[in-house]
């Protein structure tokens, strides 16, 4: 992983923030972007792609450039929303796809052999997507060129988030925190703390959770499976948090805000205050720019309920091009579906508090219920199945 490099320490960030800092402020947009397209060249070139990885470069050139024909209720806000769909779908389930249409066939006569993942494109088309929508509904100001190419190639968070947004992004790099100290001080110990979680626990867990396929499946005791699943929740939790810690403490020294991912999700009692601090970048992203357009809860249950399934069903496939990571959101979608209808039953929501017995069964049974879950991400859907298959039958 990029952050684990002395390379991204060494030879862009504090060469990138000391330069952001050091320059004036026409030319701090400047320093993000070609810091930016040095940082997606180099490790697409190295980890991602090879050559025709760092071509992709062409895809921010050519929506920075298309971005100003956006507008209020501008039709070209809407291409350019299809375009990063398209951009997002061919580069990451062209084969997934075809392979499910093509599958009675025995073959996939259109399978891309060569297929690659541009670096983060999970991660900046859903950025594209959020800028194209909110200047649709004039939600945020244009900016300048200049801005939002800062705002497109901001290293810290290309490579695994969090998803952040141009209205705060902007004002940050217009006047960036001026207390380099403090700042400094802050964004390295929150490095530093995402190091730890990384390297002393993450990849600890690691070393249980390389247990989750097949052959060891088979061959273990009954008991052990829960716990290597457990771990694998842990271990999940850890990874993806320190990539968080890592990318905020990284904007911290350039005085920049990145939002918050992670907070104490495993300690939430019911499942939509899980989603609400898992991911919250992804969270919010999803409830702004899809549950809401869908129309949100502002119908009948049942439809409410089909708002939440769909969008649950992308983030599934958001994370991974697979029917595990299909079914991983749909029985995401399901708990949420069920936890709204019981916290609704009677046609309203139970004024009466929580006791502390009931706060807890809430906790057990949402802590058990989403590592249930990992085992449809941590695994392909037939191995999902072969272990709850073990773990209850035997």
């Amino acid at each position: 992983m990029i952050f684990n490099t002395f390379v991204y320490y060494f030879l862009f960030l504090v060469p990138g923030a000391a330069l952001f800092r050091l320059a004036p402020a026409r030319g701090r947009p400047w320093v993000c972007s070609l810091t930016g397209v040095a940082f997606f060249v180099y490790f697409s070139a190295v980890q991602f792609g090879g050559w025709w990885g760092a071509a992709c470069i062409l895809i921010f050139l050519w929506e920075a450039t298309f971005r100003s024909l956006y507008g209020p209720r501008s039709r070209a806000c809407l291409f350019g929303i299809l375009i990063s769909v398209a951009v997002l779908g061919v580069f990451k389930y062209w084969n997934f796809v075809t392979g499910l249409v093509t599958g009675p066939l025995g073959t996939n006569p259109v399978r891309w052999e060569e297929a690659f993942l541009p670096l983060g494109v999970s991660f900046f088309t859903f950025e594209f997507i959020h800028y194209a929508s909110d200047r649709y509904r004039g939600k945020v100001e244009p900016g300048t060129f200049a801005e939002y190419l800062a705002f497109i190639f901001f290293f810290p968070t290309m490579v695994a988030g969090p998803i952040k947004r141009f209205q705060d992004f902007a004002p940050c790099l217009r006047n960036p925190s001026a207390e380099w100290a403090t700042d400094w001080n802050r964004g390295i110990t929150r490095i530093l703390t995402g190091l730890v979680k990384k390297f002393a626990v993450a990849d600890l867990l690691t070393s249980v959770t390389d247990h989750l396929n097949r052959a060891d499946i088979a061959q273990a005791e009954r008991w052990v499976l829960p716990v290597w699943l457990f771990a694998y929740g842990w271990k999940i939790y850890f990874d993806f948090s320190a990539y968080s810690d890592i990318a905020i403490g990284s904007g911290r020294l350039f005085g920049v805000k990145i939002p918050e991912n992670f907070d104490w999700p495993y300690f939430r009692t019911n499942i939509a205050e899980f989603w609400r601090h898992w991911h919250m970048s992804l969270y919010k992203w999803l409830l702004d720019y899809l549950f809401i357009p869908l129309g949100g809860s502002r119908g009948s249950t049942v439809f409410t309920c089909r708002n939440v399934m769909v969008v649950m069903l992308v983030s599934g496939i958001w994370h991974g091009a697979g029917l595990n990571f299909v079914v991983w959101g749909a029985w995401h979608g399901l708990l949420l579906v069920i936890h709204r209808l019981w916290s609704r039953r009677g046609g309203t929501t139970d004024p009466r508090p929580e006791s502390r017995a009931e706060k807890l069964g809430g906790w057990l049974l949402t802590y058990i219920a989403v590592n249930a879950g990992w085992a449809f991400f941590a695994m392909d859907l037939e191995t999902a199945m072969f272990f709850f298959h073990r773990v209850v039958v035997g």
